[in-house]
Protein backbone atom coordinates (compact mmCIF):
# COMPACT_ATOMS: atom_id res chain seq x y z
CA UNK A 1 0.00 0.00 0.00
CA UNK A 2 1.60 3.40 -1.11
CA UNK A 3 -0.01 6.09 1.51
CA UNK A 4 1.67 8.74 -0.68
CA UNK A 5 -0.25 7.38 -3.63
CA UNK A 6 -3.67 6.95 -1.79
CA UNK A 7 -3.24 10.93 -0.21
CA UNK A 8 -2.68 11.72 -4.00
CA UNK A 9 -5.46 10.15 -4.94
CA UNK A 10 -7.86 11.66 -2.14
CA UNK A 11 -6.61 15.04 -2.57
CA UNK A 12 -7.71 14.57 -6.52
CA UNK A 13 -10.69 13.47 -5.59
CA UNK A 14 -11.79 15.98 -2.59
CA UNK A 15 -10.33 19.27 -5.29
CA UNK A 16 -7.63 20.28 -2.15
CA UNK A 17 -5.38 19.47 0.70
CA UNK A 18 -6.91 20.21 4.09
CA UNK A 19 -6.50 19.26 7.57
CA UNK A 20 -10.42 17.82 7.22
CA UNK A 21 -9.57 15.62 4.43
CA UNK A 22 -6.38 14.32 6.67
CA UNK A 23 -8.90 13.15 9.30
CA UNK A 24 -10.59 10.91 7.20
CA UNK A 25 -7.32 9.96 5.48
CA UNK A 26 -5.69 8.85 8.95
CA UNK A 27 -9.29 7.53 10.09
CA UNK A 28 -9.03 4.96 6.60
CA UNK A 29 -5.57 4.09 7.14
CA UNK A 30 -6.36 2.87 11.10
CA UNK A 31 -9.66 1.08 10.27
CA UNK A 32 -7.55 -0.90 7.23
CA UNK A 33 -4.92 -1.72 10.45
CA UNK A 34 -7.28 -2.32 12.61
CA UNK A 35 -10.08 -4.31 10.75
CA UNK A 36 -7.94 -5.54 8.00
CA UNK A 37 -10.17 -4.06 5.53
CA UNK A 38 -9.36 -3.90 2.10
CA UNK A 39 -10.69 -1.70 -0.99
CA UNK A 40 -14.27 -2.54 -1.03
CA UNK A 41 -16.05 -3.33 -4.15
CA UNK A 42 -19.29 -3.79 -3.38
CA UNK A 43 -20.22 -3.64 0.65
CA UNK A 44 -17.91 -5.78 2.41
CA UNK A 45 -16.79 -2.51 4.34
CA UNK A 46 -18.87 -0.02 5.73
CA UNK A 47 -18.80 3.40 7.46
CA UNK A 48 -20.91 5.30 9.31
CA UNK A 49 -19.98 8.70 9.60
CA UNK A 50 -20.72 11.33 12.20
CA UNK A 51 -20.12 14.22 9.98
CA UNK A 52 -20.85 14.76 6.25
CA UNK A 53 -17.12 16.83 6.31
CA UNK A 54 -14.17 16.78 4.51
CA UNK A 55 -12.93 13.52 5.83
CA UNK A 56 -15.36 11.07 4.01
CA UNK A 57 -13.87 11.93 0.49
CA UNK A 58 -11.00 10.42 2.02
CA UNK A 59 -13.01 7.36 3.31
CA UNK A 60 -14.52 6.70 -0.21
CA UNK A 61 -11.30 6.96 -2.02
CA UNK A 62 -9.26 4.50 0.13
CA UNK A 63 -12.10 2.01 1.52
CA UNK A 64 -14.19 2.02 -1.80
CA UNK A 65 -17.44 3.02 0.61
CA UNK A 66 -20.00 5.07 -0.97
CA UNK A 67 -23.67 6.54 -0.95
CA UNK A 68 -24.78 4.75 -3.92
CA UNK A 69 -23.31 1.36 -3.02
CA UNK A 70 -24.76 1.45 0.32
CA UNK A 71 -22.04 1.14 2.50
CA UNK A 72 -21.69 4.71 3.05
CA UNK A 73 -24.07 5.70 5.63
CA UNK A 74 -24.46 9.01 7.49
CA UNK A 75 -25.43 9.51 11.68
CA UNK A 76 -24.39 13.17 11.48
CA UNK A 77 -24.07 13.75 15.05
CA UNK A 78 -21.69 17.03 14.15
CA UNK A 79 -18.28 14.92 15.64
CA UNK A 80 -15.37 13.72 13.83
CA UNK A 81 -15.99 10.14 14.43
CA UNK A 82 -16.52 6.82 11.85
CA UNK A 83 -17.68 3.42 12.70
CA UNK A 84 -15.91 0.74 10.46
CA UNK A 85 -17.52 -2.81 9.69
CA UNK A 86 -16.19 -5.55 7.93
CA UNK A 87 -18.73 -7.78 7.02
CA UNK A 88 -16.44 -10.77 6.03
CA UNK A 89 -15.75 -11.25 10.01
CA UNK A 90 -18.03 -8.86 11.61
CA UNK A 91 -15.58 -6.75 13.74
CA UNK A 92 -15.79 -3.28 13.85
CA UNK A 93 -14.33 -0.60 15.40
CA UNK A 94 -15.48 3.20 15.96
CA UNK A 95 -12.89 6.19 16.03
CA UNK A 96 -13.69 8.98 17.54
CA UNK A 97 -11.04 12.52 16.72
CA UNK A 98 -9.14 13.65 19.93
CA UNK A 99 -8.91 17.31 21.09
CA UNK A 100 -6.47 19.29 19.27
CA UNK A 101 -4.57 22.12 20.23
CA UNK A 102 -6.45 25.25 19.77
CA UNK A 103 -6.61 28.61 17.57
CA UNK A 104 -4.66 26.55 14.65
CA UNK A 105 -5.27 27.84 11.03
CA UNK A 106 -6.26 25.75 8.39
CA UNK A 107 -2.67 26.09 7.11
CA UNK A 108 -1.71 24.39 10.84
CA UNK A 109 -4.50 22.03 10.83
CA UNK A 110 -3.29 20.10 7.84
CA UNK A 111 0.52 19.85 9.04
CA UNK A 112 -0.56 19.24 12.29
CA UNK A 113 -3.04 15.96 11.45
CA UNK A 114 -0.48 15.22 8.54
CA UNK A 115 2.62 15.12 11.35
CA UNK A 116 1.17 12.61 13.49
CA UNK A 117 0.18 8.72 13.36
CA UNK A 118 -3.64 7.24 13.77
CA UNK A 119 -3.37 6.32 16.75
CA UNK A 120 -2.15 9.10 18.17
CA UNK A 121 -5.32 11.33 16.80
CA UNK A 122 -8.26 8.77 17.38
CA UNK A 123 -9.64 7.50 20.36
CA UNK A 124 -10.62 3.46 19.63
CA UNK A 125 -13.80 2.67 21.23
CA UNK A 126 -16.69 -0.01 20.81
CA UNK A 127 -19.32 0.74 18.00
CA UNK A 128 -22.16 2.62 19.31
CA UNK A 129 -24.92 1.57 16.06
CA UNK A 130 -25.70 -1.98 15.51
CA UNK A 131 -23.88 -3.49 11.96
CA UNK A 132 -26.18 -2.35 9.08
CA UNK A 133 -27.77 -4.41 7.15
CA UNK A 134 -27.12 -4.78 3.37
CA UNK A 135 -28.75 -2.32 1.03
CA UNK A 136 -32.16 -3.35 0.27
CA UNK A 137 -34.03 -2.62 -3.31
CA UNK A 138 -37.48 -1.60 -3.26
CA UNK A 139 -39.83 -1.31 -5.74
CA UNK A 140 -40.75 2.19 -7.04
CA UNK A 141 -43.98 4.11 -7.96
CA UNK A 142 -44.93 7.58 -9.75
CA UNK A 143 -46.32 9.80 -6.82
CA UNK A 144 -49.73 10.72 -8.03
CA UNK A 145 -49.26 13.92 -7.29
CA UNK A 146 -45.92 14.90 -9.01
CA UNK A 147 -45.75 11.96 -11.13
CA UNK A 148 -41.71 11.75 -10.38
CA UNK A 149 -41.04 7.72 -9.30
CA UNK A 150 -40.48 6.93 -5.85
CA UNK A 151 -39.04 4.28 -3.98
CA UNK A 152 -41.74 2.44 -1.79
CA UNK A 153 -40.17 2.76 1.41
CA UNK A 154 -40.68 6.29 0.60
CA UNK A 155 -44.21 6.74 -0.59
CA UNK A 156 -46.70 7.48 1.91
CA UNK A 157 -50.25 6.53 1.34
CA UNK A 158 -53.08 9.83 1.69
CA UNK A 159 -56.73 9.00 0.44
CA UNK A 160 -55.66 6.21 -1.60
CA UNK A 161 -53.06 8.17 -3.30
CA UNK A 162 -49.41 6.95 -2.96
CA UNK A 163 -47.83 10.66 -2.35
CA UNK A 164 -44.13 10.93 -2.39
CA UNK A 165 -41.82 12.82 0.70
CA UNK A 166 -42.17 16.14 -1.20
CA UNK A 167 -45.96 16.42 -1.94
CA UNK A 168 -47.21 14.52 1.19
CA UNK A 169 -48.58 16.98 3.79
CA UNK A 170 -45.94 16.68 7.04
CA UNK A 171 -47.59 16.43 10.31
CA UNK A 172 -46.67 18.87 12.52
CA UNK A 173 -49.29 19.71 15.84
CA UNK A 174 -47.62 22.47 16.64
CA UNK A 175 -47.95 24.44 13.51
CA UNK A 176 -51.12 25.09 12.33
Amino acid sequence: MDKNKLWENAVKFHGHECGGLAIGYKAALYAIELLDLKFSRDEQVVCISENDACGVDAIQVLLGCSVGKGNLLFHVTGKQAFSFYNRNDGKSVRLSLKKRPENMTREESLVYYQSLEPQEMFDRMEVRIDFPEQARFFDSYPCDECGETTGLNWIRIKNDQKLCLDCYPQYDRFKV
